[in-house]
Parts: C-alpha cells; sequence; structure tokens
C-alpha cells in the first residue's frame, strides 16, 4: 500500500443542465490518502472532509475490470457501482435517513498503474427513474515521494 496525494474535482448538475467542471457547482479537494495496485485492479481510500459534508466517512473506491465500485463507511454509508451504460440501484444511508437511488453511468474512463493515474466517471442519479441530475467527477493519484530516500540526515 502507498501513501498518494488524491486530487477531485466533482461538480453536479440540474436535469438537462450541461456538465461543466469549472462552473459554481464545482467542488475541487485535494487530501492524502492510500492507493495499492496489483493483479488487474487497485485499491484507493481517504477520508472526507468538512469540504464535502461527509466528515467522518471514508471513501474507498475498487476499480477491477470496468467496474469502479466506491463504498462510503462512517456518518455516510453507500455503495455505488460505475459501469459504463448500466444502472445500478443503492441504498444511500445519511444521518437523516435511508433511500433507494439509482445511477447509471455515462462516462467511464479509468488509467490506474502502479503509480497512481486518472479516473474520469461521469453519471445520472434518479430515484425511481425520476432524473434528479448529472455528477461528473475527475480523480488523480498520485504517489507521495519518499522524503528520506537517498538522503542522509546529520
Amino acid at each position: 500500500m502507498k501513501d498518494v496525494l488524491i486530487s477531485i474535482t466533482g461538480s453536479q448538475h440540474a436535469p438537462g443542465e450541461p456538465p461543466v467542471m469549472n462552473g459554481d457547482n464545482t467542488i475541487q479537494l485535494v487530501t492524502d490518502g492510500h492507493y495499492q495496485f496489483g493483479e488487474g485492479s487497485c485499491w484507493l481510500s481517504y477520508h472526507e472532509s468538512p469540504l464535502t459534508g461527509m466528515e467522518g466517512t471514508t471513501t474507498t473506491f475498487l476499480v477491477k475490470d470496468d467496474l469502479v465500485t466506491m463504498v462510503r463507511k462512517g456518518a455516510v454509508n453507500g455503495e455505488l457501482k460505475f459501469q459504463k451504460g448500466e444502472r445500478h440501484c443503492f441504498l444511500y444511508n445519511t444521518p437523516f435517513g435511508g433511500m433507494t437511488m439509482g445511477i447509471r453511468t455515462q462516462k467511464l474512463k479509468t488509467n490506474l498503474g502502479e503509480h497512481g493515474g486518472s479516473m474520469d466517471i461521469t453519471y445520472t442519479v434518479d430515484m425511481n427513474d425520476v432524473p434528479l441530475g448529472k455528477n461528473v467527477f475527475q480523480i488523480d493519484v498520485k504517489e507521495v515521494p519518499d522524503s528520506d530516500k537517498g538522503e542522509e540526515n546529520p
């Protein structure tokens, strides 16, 4: 498992609104996390911050083949599955209660390797097949350089 720097840019849009990644509804977060790559899959984990409104929650991504699974545990709990062209239902638990929702993934692009990489996901959210909005997020993962490598402390 490697220590990594994770940069997340995400935006939410009302139904019919074009997704723009630099508008007022865009959030950017840079945080530290953990990353593991091997055997054709990878695992990425980080703690949510107050900026996301999910403080006290750990978010974990498991990327394998054409499926990305996002699991949130803590103050907010849920498991979302992203698979291009597919709709997956999930139970989303919050401090205010739980609800069953669906997501349909329009874009799923992963470019992750041994030293990190990127992931782009665009999906719609619905409740009982009634569209609630479209979400877009981009995640960049970079290894944290080992500051002690090749250096001697006096």
